[in-house]
């Protein structure tokens, strides 16, 4: 239990540098980085604005990982990352709110990470109502083709290969052949780019 609140109090410090004006208090908060081509918002409502903002960066929502892939905001070492603001608000009005800011963003351009429109009662809609939802085996597929084109792209700058076997045995023949396969396959969709 000593670990757990080392964690949420290193967590809590964290936030404090990016938005020093976070407190315990309930409100909005609202998270946004670009890439230098794209902005991305993220709105989020909470009854405990520290805690809650802390806890994005141990969680597993889709924008937890965004925040673990590209770290909070640093003007000097990662202007790339999340930057964090946040504003008290009662709890009676933080739907009201989160909605209002949502589509504020939304409407500036930003590309959202919020899943639904915001609000916590009954009606709640989700952002992308009329897109189905891609199947494990789908994501699966896609791993697979972004595995191979990562390997592709690495092997191209900085390695080769060979069989270990000189002449290769015909299971060797069988993996070169497929190994040069997913090579072609990555050149012919970069030329095509």
């Amino acid at each position: 239990m000593a670990r757990i609140k080392a964690i949420e109090k290193r967590n809590k410090e964290r936030i404090l540098s990016v938005c020093p004006t976070a407190t315990e208090d309930s409100g909005i908060y609202f998270m946004k980085r670009t890439d230098g081509t794209l902005n991305y918002a993220y709105v989020g409502q909470a009854k405990h604005l520290l805690s809650r903002l802390a806890g994005h960066l141990t969680g597993f929502q889709h924008i937890d990982l965004s925040i673990k892939k590209h770290g909070l905001y640093d003007k000097d070492k990662n202007p790339y990352g999340w930057n964090i603001g946040c504003m008290e608000a009662p709890l009676d009005k933080l739907d009201e709110l989160e909605q209002k800011y949502i589509a504020m963003y939304g409407n500036a351009g930003y590309q959202l990470r919020n899943e639904t429109l915001g609000g916590q009662g009954e009606g709640k809609k989700g952002i992308d109502v009329g897109k189905s939802p891609k199947t494990y085996k789908q994501g699966v597929q896609q791993g697979y083709k972004n595995a191979c084109r990562d390997i592709a792209h690495l092997f191209s700058l900085h390695l080769n290969y060979s069989a270990k076997r000189n002449p290769p045995t015909k299971n060797q023949e069988k993996a070169l052949q497929k190994f040069a396969d997913i090579l072609i396959q990555f050149d012919e969709k970069k030329e095509q780019k």
